[in-house]
């Protein structure tokens, strides 16, 4: 039997990562983003009503963007700090403008999540237009904080 190899995201120091936008992996013509709304292992945690409501959102808005049929996927990491976005075939400063767009159409939103009903998803009553916004907020004042770089720092 071959020894298990260590996955990226395991070999990151997530003691010293802070919030940001990072390139986690590339397979081919997919690059997967690392999208850290929250510093780890610090307590601050989103809880699930948050994640559950900025995906909906942000899932909805970024597959009817610019990026529509390069996007293959986002959804929230288990740990409770972040997302996974995975794209295909596009620019790293593309992808950043886009998630900020994103955020921005977020903040900007309207009445309730999209997909806010039980024929539309397997738990709606958990959904919150307002953490959403919260967290999309947040988050964007982190993109803003310092440069991106899309790289893990050591």
């Amino acid at each position: 039997m071959e020894p298990i190899q260590r996955i990226t995201s395991f070999s990151i120091n997530h003691d010293k990562l802070l919030p940001g936008l990072y390139v986690s992996r590339v397979d081919g013509d997919v690059t997967t983003y690392d999208m850290r709304t929250r510093r780890p292992n610090t307590g601050d945690l989103m809880d699930n009503s948050t994640m559950h409501s900025l995906e909906h959102l942000f899932a909805t808005y970024i597959r009817n963007g610019a990026l529509a049929s390069r996007i293959v996927y986002f959804g929230p990491m288990g740990c409770q700090t972040g997302f996974y976005l995975l794209v295909r075939d596009a620019e790293n400063e593309t992808v950043l403008r886009e998630v900020r767009l994103t955020l921005k159409r977020i903040l900007e939103h309207e009445g309730p999540v999209f997909g806010a009903s039980s024929r539309e998803c397997g738990n709606y009553r958990n959904l919150s237009t307002e953490a959403a916004k919260v967290e999309a907020r947040r988050y964007l004042t982190e993109l803003d904080a310092r440069p991106v770089t899309f790289e893990y720092e050591e």
